[in-house]
This record gives structure tokens, C-alpha cells and sequence, in this order.
């Protein structure tokens, strides 16, 4: 009984130091985020992507680049630009780019993972993009979009406004008070896949021996880094099996990801898990109520074969070049994490930051008007557990940093 407590003591504070050692990053990526998706509006986005194919592409990935990395405003996004006339590859290129090249996403890894990752995690993006694209261009599925288009008809167009210039909007308070609400909306998508996601990096961290990801991931072990052919492809095969077990989100599954390399997984095998929040059965379900179940799956085999190629493409190139990361370089227990460093001088700064936010969003400018930016149909059952079981980790962190602090 007392390893069990002490276990739970620890997972409490492994999962509090990780969100703390995060905090300011998420604050940062949020809002940067919120000022984009109010001075670069949607219409905007889709009036300068035209029809060309080699220049929407590229418009596709930047404006993914810029945009929210939450899944479910991902699809929403992609779904209206292709409804308005993108190129089914660049709508593809946007969901990509949106989930994978954004800021926030690239801060989180470098604190939790290395600058190796970043690297992966950006150059991968890309490379997913590009793979997408040979696939369209070889298997050209003509009939496939027009049926994915004819399904969007029936929508409605949402009106939106482009005629203010954002150079004279970023200089006022009421530009400032929608970021302060877009900025609250984006915690609001996000708390409970960063709540559950902690917690579970936490638990797993204190009470999973390496024995079961050994098993689970052939051959890997602490300071294991050789790995044959076919046991990376097996990695980078189980990755996304463990992340639609854990759906979570991108953001909250960098912990995990952590913890997965720290125990020796594959890098190969760790970007497939960082890569694999688009090929869970959610967004596939989403992607079928706007397009059709027989484009739905088609998108998953793009996404699905892209993430194999890639994975496979960055872990031998990486190893060309002798940069592949050390397991070693990642500690997830026996960590101090609430330290006078910087990380507490960045939290602290932009924790201000925040209540300056708030304050004029919802108190100095509360009148001011702003509406809600589209998100894909989540499941509400899903949404639900997500919900609760946030409850029950709030619950299982207080009563295990009780343990730890007062009663231990």
C-alpha cells in the first residue's frame, strides 16, 4: 500500500512539473494564435489562394502554418476553404500544415523533447504534405472530389467580414478585447485533452514498467538506438495505434511522446505518435459526415502512407547525418520542476499577460462582440468523457500531491 502511495504521489507531481514546465509555451502558442485567426480572416485566406495549383499549395501550408492547431478547428478550417473552391491538395495541405507547422505545437516539443524533434516535427510537416500531394497527383481521384464537393452544396455559406484593414485594427482596444475572447475559446477546445493527456503521461511515467513498452515496441529499451528495418517500421506502425488509444490532441500528447522516447521507443516511432492526431477514428468520423465515408477512408490512406514515409524518411536521414536524438537527453521522473529558472520567470510573465487579457476582454471591453469560430461536429459522448474523466485527474493530482507534501 505505501508503493502505491508513493506511486501516486509521484505520477501527481511528474504530471503538475510537466504542466508547469509548459505552461508559458501554451499561453505564448494560444496567443499568437487568437491574434492571427482575428486579423488574418478565413476569406482572406481563401481570396488570396485562387485557383492555381503550385500556388495554392503553398498558400494552403502557410495559412495552416498561422492558424489553430486543435484538430477539430483544422477540419472545420479545411472543409470551408475546399467548399469555396480551393484544390482538393491544398485544403490537404492546410489540414496538414495546420496540425503540424504551427508555433505552439514546436515550443511544447523543444521543452519536452529537443530541438531534434522540432526539426522532425517542421521538416516532417512538409514532407507529409509533399507525400500527400505524389499521392493525389498518381491516384488523381476526380470522381471522389466532385462526390466530396456535391456533399458540402447543401451548407450554408457563413458571411464573413474582410473589409477591415488589420493594420488600423491591431491599434485598437476593442481588436485586442476579440483576442482576449479567442483567446479564452482556444483553452476552452483544449483544457480537457491537456488535462487528460498530463495525467496520463504522469501515471504511465510512475506506474508502467519499461518491460511493457518493450513489448509492446519491439526491442526498445533505455539506450537502445539501433534498431533493424522492420522493427522502426513496427514503431512507427504501433505509434498511432497508441495514440488513438490516448486520443488527446497534439498538444496534450508531447508528454506521452516524451515519456515513449525516454523509454527507449524509436524516434522513428515517437514522430509517427506526434504525427498520428489526424488518422484517429474521431477525425475520421468527422471527415466522413462532411465528405463521405469512401473520401473519408481516402483520406486516411494519404494521411496513414505519408505518415509511414516520412517516419521512415526522417529516422534514416537524421541517421545519415548523425543527429539522431538520445533517449538519455529526456528525463521524465526525478526531475526538479519547480525551480527559480526561467521557466518560472516565463510562466510569471505570461500569466500577467493573461489577466491583462481577461481583464479587457471580459471586464473593460465585455461589450464587445465576437463571434465563434467554426468547429467539426465532436462527438458529445466523447466530449462528455473527456469531461469527466478531466474531473477525476483534477481529483487524482490533488489527492496525490497530498500524499506527497503532507502526509509522506
Amino acid at each position: 500500500m505505501n508503493d502505491f502511495l508513493k506511486q501516486w504521489g509521484e505520477a501527481a507531481y511528474t504530471t503538475t512539473g510537466f504542466f508547469w514546465m509548459a505552461l508559458w509555451a501554451f499561453i505564448l502558442g494560444y496567443i499568437i494564435s487568437s491574434m492571427i485567426q482575428i486579423f488574418v480572416t478565413e476569406k482572406r485566406m481563401q481570396k488570396a489562394m485562387g485557383e492555381k495549383e503550385g500556388k495554392s499549395m503553398l498558400l494552403g501550408t502557410f495559412f495552416g502554418f498561422i492558424s489553430s492547431s486543435c484538430s477539430f478547428a483544422a477540419l472545420a478550417g479545411t472543409k470551408s476553404i475546399f467548399k469555396k473552391g480551393a484544390s482538393f491538395s491544398s485544403s490537404i495541405a492546410y489540414l496538414l500544415a495546420s496540425t503540424n507547422l504551427v508555433i505552439e505545437l514546436g515550443i511544447i516539443i523543444s521543452i519536452f523533447l529537443g530541438w531534434q524533434f522540432v526539426v522532425g516535427e517542421y521538416v516532417g510537416g512538409i514532407m507529409l504534405i509533399l507525400i500527400c500531394w505524389i499521392l493525389i497527383r498518381i491516384i488523381n481521384p476526380k470522381k471522389l472530389i466532385e462526390k466530396a464537393r456535391k456533399n458540402l452544396e447543401s451548407e450554408e455559406d457563413d458571411a464573413m467580414d474582410d473589409s477591415k484593414n488589420w493594420k488600423k485594427q491591431i491599434k485598437k482596444e476593442e481588436s485586442w478585447a476579440r483576442v482576449a475572447k479567442k483567446y479564452k475559446m482556444e483553452w476552452q477546445m483544449v483544457w480537457k485533452d491537456v488535462t487528460v493527456g498530463f495525467t496520463i503521461a504522469g501515471i504511465v511515467a510512475a506506474f508502467v514498467p519499461d518491460s511493457f513498452f518493450q513489448t509492446l515496441f519491439i526491442n526498445s529499451g533505455q539506450g537502445n538506438t539501433d534498431f533493424t528495418f522492420l522493427e522502426i517500421l513496427e514503431h512507427i506502425v504501433v505509434g498511432p495505434v497508441a495514440a488513438f488509444l490516448t486520443f488527446i490532441g497534439s498538444m496534450g500528447n508531447i508528454p506521452l511522446a516524451a515519456l515513449l522516447f525516454g523509454k527507449g521507443v524509436s524516434f522513428a516511432g515517437v514522430m509517427a505518435f506526434i504525427f498520428s492526431d489526424l488518422v484517429v477514428f474521431p477525425v475520421l468520423r468527422i471527415n466522413a459526415k462532411y465528405y463521405g465515408w469512401k473520401m473519408s477512408l481516402f483520406i486516411l490512406f494519404l494521411l496513414f502512407t505519408a505518415l509511414i514515409g516520412t517516419s521512415l524518411a526522417l529516422h534514416y536521414s537524421f541517421d545519415l547525418l548523425s543527429i539522431l536524438p538520445d533517449p538519455s537527453q529526456v528525463k521524465i521522473q526525478d526531475k526538479e520542476h519547480f525551480k527559480i529558472d526561467y521557466t518560472f520567470f516565463l510562466n510569471i510573465t505570461f500569466l500577467a499577460i493573461s489577466a491583462y487579457l481577461i481583464y479587457l476582454g471580459f471586464y473593460k471591453k465585455k461589450d464587445v462582440e465576437h463571434s465563434m469560430s467554426e468547429m467539426a461536429p465532436k462527438s458529445q459522448l466523447l466530449e462528455t468523457i473527456l469531461k469527466y474523466a478531466a474531473f477525476i485527474c483534477y481529483v487524482w493530482l490533488a489527492g496525490g500531491l497530498i500524499i506527497k507534501f503532507i502526509i509522506q
